[in-house]
């Protein structure tokens, strides 16, 4: 079985390409659930909204840019081509606001 489990590969400072495969050993599973992500981490809110909403027309938005629960602020999304994006910034790993 040649398949990844999960990679990081860091692009810049504060950015991370993440991906992922489900083996087989547990079961069945869809395109949704074998797909790699960019992560980007910006230094402000509206750096985050400038580029959520950007990157986003066209596609299809799973998570709304918004306050999570753990503090952070970001979304998800996946544009128009197909790739999936999370667009976070978090006051905590970015300095004071």
């Amino acid at each position: 079985m040649e398949k990844i489990m999960h990679i990081s590969l860091p692009i810049g400072k504060n950015n991370v390409l993440i991906a992922n495969d489900v083996p087989e050993i547990m079961g069945r599973t869809n395109e949704n659930e074998n797909r790699s992500k960019i992560a980007v981490s910006t230094e402000s809110r509206e750096e985050a909204d400038k580029v959520y909403n950007g990157l986003s027309a066209g596609g299809v938005i799973e998570g709304p840019i918004g306050d999570s629960p753990w503090g952070s602020y970001g979304g998800m999304f996946r544009d128009k081509y197909g790739i999936e994006w999370i667009v976070e910034f978090d006051q905590n790993n970015n300095g004071p606001v």
